[in-house]
């Protein structure tokens, strides 16, 4: 990921800031991210429950509310990101010793929660129950080591293991539970299947942040 000059001082080139339910924000970005305001905003999946699908369109409905404010200002992308308050980092490689991907979309997340106040959660998501996992303890170990290399040594940490749920709904799950304003992805676990990037607008209800390799 080269360096330079932006909104959080890291530049990932390509990287898409993909906004669901904000059409309004049509300004184009600085150089950090390519936005794509017209992404539509699609029906969460029959699998979250009645009330979750309450809850989900309110919140939707209050970030839409909010954009339409910002877009009232500059209407970019970086006015948005201002007012991160909670990240959501998704981890579903099974490397102990994390992957190139999920290392650039880590250093990505701490550097825009450091330059916006905002605080971290990440969440461990692997089709392996714990016991059936041999590196388990190495993983978490890496995760904290390279959250602290960021600057971070409290973070919110949580493990969805041997559930059975397609990463993409367990994130999205996440996302809706804890009322989170971005989600950041590597594109690496788009291209190695472990998420379906088809269902990231269905299932997840906040922007999301997608890095290059």
């Amino acid at each position: 990921m080269a360096i330079a000059q932006s909104a959080v001082g890291v530049h990932a080139t390509n990287a898409r800031l993909i906004f669901h339910v904000a059409p309004v924000l049509k300004v184009p970005l600085v150089d950090l991210f390519t936005i794509h305001p017209n992404t539509p905003s699609r029906r969460i999946s029959h699998s979250f429950s009645s009330k979750r699908m309450v809850n989900t369109v309110v919140k939707r409905a209050a970030l839409k509310a909010r954009a339409e404010v910002q877009a009232s200002g500059d209407g970019t992308a970086a006015a948005y990101l201002s007012q991160l308050k909670h990240v959501l980092l998704p981890i579903t490689d099974s490397n102990p010793y994390l992957t190139e991907g999920t290392r650039q979309a880590v250093a990505t997340t701490t550097a825009l929660a450091k330059k916006y106040g905002a605080d971290i959660t990440v969440v461990v998501i692997d089709e392996n129950s714990k016991d059936a996992i041999a590196d388990h303890d190495a993983r978490l170990s890496s995760i904290r080591w390279h959250l602290a290399q960021g600057g971070f040594e409290e973070f919110g940490l949580m493990e969805r293991l041997g559930e059975g749920k397609k990463p993409t709904a367990v994130i999205g799950e996440v996302a809706d539970d804890l009322n989170l304003d971005l989600v950041v992805l590597s594109m690496e676990s788009i291209h190695s299947k472990l998420v379906d990037g088809n269902l990231l607008a269905e299932f997840i209800p906040c922007p999301v942040l997608l890095l290059p390799l």
